[in-house]
């Protein structure tokens, strides 16, 4: 058989090419193509069914990314020993992808739409994320589906100083900034990433950066649509009724107007603006009712409460709850508010609360982490949830959502930035944050509130994080930029962003761009506006706690380390863990031993609430560990009893000879009589054989000389 196969490269940055090859695989799916870097290979298919969904006024698309574990030749570590349902890395890719082609399609294109990621082939010197816009875009745009692509996506990172486009997974732990960039030939569409204290300007260098290489596949992907792209089908546009438009705003346009900057709370306005509606519906007379076609009365009255607040905003510069346009809602925050997790925290940002906690665990507590490339582990867990109270709804509870997953991430990759190092946290970490209200970004007050948990933990925590949500309105040349931005002026806005960081630099980023040609002048004063909002969050933050408590709390389990040589590792575990376990359990303690090859030790961590259980732990595995010294003395157990002497045990795991002539003083034949198996005694160590390293023991040097 003979396939129809088209080839485009593709510039993948960093002085590497990309390939995008269509025609051989997938053949029936509307789009399918296959990117390849190296021997990292993607499969994207791109679906959308040929006729509308009715009864909708959103867009269904649905984003999925796998990776198959044969891509890196393992076999899935699950009970059943296949892929299963996304993890929270290939969710958070599947976001990336959804945030960058949504914008991209037609307002009424209402059309069940599908695009499936595939890695079919992992290269360790290649992160897959880095291509999954690409494939994506190149799968929609040689489709029938009319996607008003194409974009792209390239990673950013800043190491040694320089800024490198698509870098290794190795040269990625060096980075000081490592950020995802989605944009066209024309705009920047988003960012996402995290860094080590940047500056904004680094930032926005990064975008520039990136852009850059992102104009470059973006023609790369024209090229291909000319060569293969199959005809765009048509979007079915609904015919305008500009009567009821009319009608509508005579109507509601001064009342809603009015509402705007009035100041009201969330539920006030909301209740207000839906009377609006329900008073136009009531003064129909009843003759026209059943021609009165409800669902487009609706669509038209949402665009114009829109249109109408975005305009009280951009020329009157008054926001829905009366604030100036840099102006932080009213801050409270506590610590130590439950009395029983190791750390907690509840912080309020107008009618955005969140609750959170610090659990401390052990190394057992990690997080095991399988995924294709490797199987890994994480000892710092945050966990976001986002109940339907905290917004005042109902809604059926099932399971994490994938907007919880992100907005966990994001706190996670901010906070991580001042944790301590390994070496001065031996413990597992784990926040949680519990949204109890959200009016505006509640995943900045939860890394807010994770910094005030962690200090009140006692974690030595290097420096606070706090985060903002930052806004745009942009129109005919106008712009304003809000700080710290209601749920209401997200959804209104052209670009909502958010940026977490100390007092020295921005820690994480995920920025949206709605608005078509953004300067960068204007993204460098809204960048700049954020960071005196976040400054102003850290200096309420200080004044609550300004660093991490001197102690941890006392009922917060402690935890202490060594390091043991390599060898006496085996010794501590004992066979089948014999010994460890009896340790365990005798002390009622958890206990963790850490290979470094490297290093040729073992670091061994006891970790318990009680002193005394901690202490009676360490007696037993110093013992073991301790190397005897020529001359001390020990106290010994009679293991066995020969005709020429007695082995005894005088260190755990440590035996010698106690020849029968180092007995006694006295001249002995036998040692019946003279000592006994279990017997405990004492001797002291002469010295210890070079060749054999067995120990010389003896009795008689401890007793006095008889006559």
């Amino acid at each position: 058989m003979k396939f129809n196969i088209h080839t485009q490269t593709v510039d993948y940055g960093n002085g590497r090419t990309a390939t995008i090859e269509t025609g051989k695989l997938a053949r029936q799916a509307d789009g399918a193509v296959v990117v390849r870097v190296g021997n990292c290979i993607l499969l994207a298919t791109a679906q959308a069914t040929e006729m509308p969904k009715e009864g909708i006024d959103f867009f269904p698309l649905t984003v999925e990314y796998q990776e198959k574990f044969a891509s890196a030749g393992r076999i899935p570590g699950s009970f059943h020993r296949r892929e299963g349902r996304a993890s929270d890395y290939e969710i958070l890719i599947c976001r990336i992808v959804d945030r960058a082609i949504r914008p991209m399609f037609h307002d009424n294109f209402r059309n069940d739409t599908q695009v499936l990621i595939y890695l079919i082939s992992s290269d360790e010197e290649v992160e897959p994320d880095s291509l999954v816009g690409l494939a994506a875009s190149a799968a929609l745009s040689i489709s029938s589906i009319p996607f008003q692509g194409p974009i792209s996506e390239v990673r950013v990172a800043k190491i040694d100083g320089k800024f490198i486009v698509n870098p290794t997974p190795k040269d990625i732990e060096r980075a000081e900034l490592n950020v995802i960039i989605a944009g066209t030939i024309e705009n920047t569409l988003m960012v996402e990433g995290e860094a080590k204290e940047a500056s904004e300007d680094d930032l926005i260098q990064a975008i520039k950066v990136g852009h850059e290489v992102i104009i470059s596949q973006c023609k790369s992907q024209l090229e291909l649509q000319g060569k293969c792209g199959k005809p765009k089908s048509e979007v079915i546009v609904p015919e305008e009724n500009e009567e009821l438009k009319q009608k509508i705003k005579e109507f509601a346009e001064k009342r809603i107007g009015e509402i705007a900057k009035s100041a009201s709370a969330k539920h006030e306005r909301k209740a207000a603006l839906k009377q609006i509606k329900e008073e136009y519906i009531a003064a129909i007379p009843e003759d026209q009712l059943e021609s009165f076609e409800k669902e487009i009365f609706s669509k038209y009255y949402s665009k114009l409460e829109k249109t109408t607040i975005r305009n009280t905003v951009l020329n009157e510069r008054v926001r829905l709850d009366g604030r100036k346009t840099d102006e932080i809602r009213p801050l409270a925050m506590e610590i130590d508010i439950l009395p029983s997790p190791h750390g907690s925290a509840l912080f309020t940002r107008g009618e955005t609360q969140s609750l959170t906690t610090v659990t401390l665990g052990s190394k057992q507590d990690e997080q095991l982490i399988d995924k294709a490339e490797e199987l890994s582990h994480s000892k710092f867990l945050l966990h976001y949830n986002f109940p339907p109270f905290s917004t005042g709804e109902v809604k059926p509870l099932r399971g994490t959502s994938r907007r919880e997953v992100g907005h966990g991430n994001l706190a996670l990759r901010s906070l991580k930035q001042m944790l301590p190092s390994d070496d001065e946290n031996p413990y597992t970490i784990r926040i949680v944050s519990d949204i109890l209200e959200s009016n505006g970004s509640s995943s900045m007050a939860t890394v807010c509130a994770g910094s005030l948990a962690l200090m009140d933990a006692g974690i030595p925590f290097k420096k606070h994080v706090s985060g903002i949500a930052m806004g745009m309105i942009a129109e005919d040349g106008k712009y304003a930029i809000l700080s710290d931005i209601l749920g209401d002026e997200d959804h209104l806005g052209d670009m909502d962003f958010k940026v977490t960081g100390t007092r020295d630099g921005i820690c994480g980023v995920q920025m949206d761009l709605k608005v078509d040609g953004l300067p960068y002048e204007v993204l460098a004063e809204a960048l700049d506006q954020a960071k005196r909002g976040r400054l102003h969050i850290l200096d309420a933050m200080e004044a609550c706690i300004p660093v991490y408590r001197a102690d941890l709390k006392p009922h917060t389990p402690r935890a202490e380390s060594i390091n043991i040589p390599k060898e006496f590792i085996g010794a501590v575990i004992g066979p089948g863990g014999k010994i460890i376990q009896d340790i365990q359990e005798k002390t009622n303690t958890v206990i963790t031993i850490e290979e470094n090859k490297e290093k040729g030790i073992g670091k061994v961590t006891v970790l318990s609430n009680n002193k005394d259980n901690m202490q009676a732990a360490w007696d037993r595995i110093k013992a073991i560990v301790a190397v005897p010294e020529v001359g001390d003395v020990y106290d010994a157990e009679v293991k066995s009893i020969m005709p020429y002497g007695a082995f005894v045990e005088f260190l755990p795991g440590k035996q010698g000879l106690l020849h029968i002539s180092e007995v006694s003083h006295a001249r002995l034949d036998t040692l019946e009589g003279v000592l006994t198996e279990g017997e405990k005694i004492k001797v002291k160590l002469l010295g210890v054989d070079t060749k054999t390293g067995k120990f010389k023991l003896s009795r008689k040097v401890l007793m006095p000389k008889e006559s």
